[in-house]
């Protein structure tokens, strides 16, 4: 049984989210946590206000569960036939991060789906992104659905690395479950902006890294591009990519892919999924 944290904001965007994890998990026992924070994210002041308890509730509580039970019956409509997926709603007056870090403990949430709106939602400066937020301080699993995203079954996954990391194979494990079980290829990409020979270190953790796959269904293929984010679209759009993967305490090179400043000249992650996996 997977416990799968949904946060929305009962836009279009999120709504597209929570469809795509159903699809995602539709062969999977799952209980599903739809989450909705509202409160201190939209205060500027040094000391938000903190409503009382009984103007809490009605301003602010019951009026995000009904929208939450509006969209459970919703999934119930367009989803009615899957026994194995449970729904839940949870409504909190919060700072975001708190509360989806609260429930991933309390919850034992194991993957938290959220959607983004495509290149203008993650941005270098992250702070300004719900997503960014969730992705760099929130240890959980976690899978962005950009907004023109639209569930398709998994062929081809990239999986982008500088081999800096030293990987072992309870990090990996997320990537395994979803190559087997949606028997899909995995795509390693190396990405250099020069010509350039890897190091002692690098050369060791691409070793361990294929020991690690032996017997899989993968490749390794290296690319070189003055800009690193340029190659990766590239490689994902010449090779029909349906999701990139990785690991998440590779900030700097997580970065270098997902956080340029000219985000209007890469719009790859606008459509393709990414799996941020946290150790």
């Amino acid at each position: 049984m997977k416990n799968i944290l949904l946060p929305t904001d009962f836009s279009e965007n999120s709504w597209n989210a929570i469809v795509y994890a159903i699809n995602f998990y539709k062969n999977d026992a799952c209980t599903f946590y739809l989450l909705n924070v509202g409160g201190f994210a939209s205060i500027v002041t040094d000391t938000p206000y903190i409503p009382d308890s009984k103007v809490l509730e009605q301003d602010y509580i019951n009026p995000a569960k009904i929208k939450l039970r509006n969209i459970i019956k919703r999934i119930s409509v367009e989803f009615p036939t899957n026994k194995k997926h449970k729904f839940y709603m949870l409504a909190e007056y919060s700072y975001l991060i708190d509360a989806i870090r609260k429930h991933v403990k309390e919850k034992k949430i194991d993957i938290i789906v959220m959607g983004t709106k495509g290149a203008s939602g993650l941005k270098e400066k992250i702070v300004g992104s719900n997503a960014g937020d969730v992705i760099t301080k929130v240890a959980c699993t976690t899978l962005i659905v950009p907004e023109n995203a639209k569930f398709k079954e998994l062929k081809e996954i990239a999986f982008p690395t500088d081999f800096v990391l030293h990987y072992n194979i309870q990090a990996l494990e997320p990537i395994f479950e979803i190559t087997e079980h949606k028997e899909a290829s995995l795509r390693v990409v190396h990405i250099s902006k020069q010509e350039a020979v890897l190091n002692i270190d690098q050369q060791n953790n691409k070793n361990l890294l294929e020991d690690l796959l032996y017997n899989r269904n993968y490749s390794f293929h290296t690319l070189t591009n003055k800009k690193v984010e340029d190659a990766v679209q590239c490689f994902v759009e010449s090779r029909d990519i349906d999701m990139i993967v990785m690991v998440a305490k590779n900030l700097n090179y997580f970065q270098q892919l997902f956080f340029h400043t000219k985000v209007e000249k890469i719009s790859y992650h606008t459509s393709v999924p990414f799996f941020v996996l946290h150790e």
